[in-house]
């Protein structure tokens, strides 16, 4: 018998990340991967050595990532106009390490909208590690 569950597990999901700084004309739509999905975790009523509950929390997380860059369009001449963003390549349930991660939880897509114009990127597929110009 083979096991389906109703929950995806942890993997690698499409994602637009949008783009917006303050000094440039434009905001851009990134279309990336990020990791998401359901690993199983635990919060144990039983107590440890000191007195703290055994706490089991793994959450889906990077495994393989990759960085990418971007060139945001119309930046004023002295503005950088680069930015760099993770692309997920493979994910893992592990625990969330806050050197590296964004351990946050997201109950919607607040801050998702653009004030200024949209541009959207589109990477050509197969290509890592590139600056795409506007």
């Amino acid at each position: 018998m083979y096991y389906c569950p109703a929950v995806p597990m942890c993997i690698p999901t499409d994602f637009t990340l949008h783009v917006e700084r303050p000094e440039c004309d434009f905001c851009v739509a990134i279309n990336t991967t990020i990791c998401m999905g359901f690993c199983k975790s635990w919060d144990s009523v039983v107590k440890g050595q000191h007195s703290l509950p055994f706490l089991k929390q793994r959450g889906c997380t990077y495994d393989t990532v990759e960085h990418r860059t971007a060139t945001l369009p119309g930046c004023p001449i002295r503005t950088n106009p680069v930015f760099t963003y993770p692309v997920a390549l493979s994910c893992k349930c592990d625990y969330c390490k806050t050197e590296t991660d964004d351990c946050a939880h997201r109950a919607g897509a607040v801050g998702a909208r653009c004030n200024k114009p949209v541009r959207r990127l589109y990477p050509y597929p197969g290509q890592s590690n590139y600056l795409t110009p506007f």
